[in-house]
């Protein structure tokens, strides 16, 4: 966590997840809905290290 682009490293992250749910909740299969709320999830996480 105290690498140099740690923060950054992690914000791309969200931002990538962010889109991945954004694209994977547009279809109704259930995997694609499944896939929508870990991308989420992820996201979250994502946002809570980047603001460590």
């Amino acid at each position: 966590m105290n690498g140099q682009f740690a923060k950054e490293h992690c914000k791309m992250c969200a931002t990538i997840c962010d889109a991945c749910a954004k694209e994977c909740s547009m279809f109704k299969d259930e995997h694609c809905q499944k896939c929508a709320e870990v991308c989420r999830m992820c996201s979250d996480e994502c946002r809570t290290m980047a603001n460590m």
